[in-house]
């Protein structure tokens, strides 16, 4: 006897399969930017001012800063990091959660800084300076 197959069923394992796979990814990178925080900081906040992103008067400050904004995500629930980052979610297609949250701060949050002179460069800019930091977490 013929075993029929049910296409819709193939697809929703395959979907539910990447959604899994993609989840664990998240939570291994924010993890991972949490156990790290500090020196993901430290060169992040300095990536940011060799790109002339940013201006600062205290260099330690905005990089505690940083610091708790790699901190906090991995004890988020979704919704809070999805809604942190509903302005600029379209900005690269396939982007890295963590790179779209920390530009998302930086655009919104950290101008605010005392500390900050002023932020220079359009969104794509801080999210590249970003993601060429946060990317090797991923290794």
């Amino acid at each position: 006897m013929a075993r029929h197959i049910n296409p819709s069923r193939s697809t929703n394992k395959a979907i539910d399969a990447l959604d899994r796979k993609r989840e664990r990814e998240r939570r291994f990178i924010l993890n991972k930017a949490r156990d790290n925080a500090q020196d993901l900081a430290i060169i992040l906040v300095q990536r940011l001012m060799d790109e002339h992103i940013i201006e600062t008067n205290d260099v330690h400050a905005v990089q505690q800063g940083v610091e708790r904004q790699l901190r906090e995500p991995a004890d988020m629930e979704e919704f809070e990091i999805r809604l942190k980052i509903a302005d600029i979610r379209s900005l690269v297609p396939d982007p890295n959660i963590l790179s779209l949250y920390l530009t998302a701060y930086i655009i919104d949050d950290l101008i605010k800084h005392p500390k900050i002179q002023d932020v220079f460069g359009d969104d794509l800019d801080v999210y590249n300076a970003v993601d060429n930091v946060l990317s090797k977490l991923k290794q």
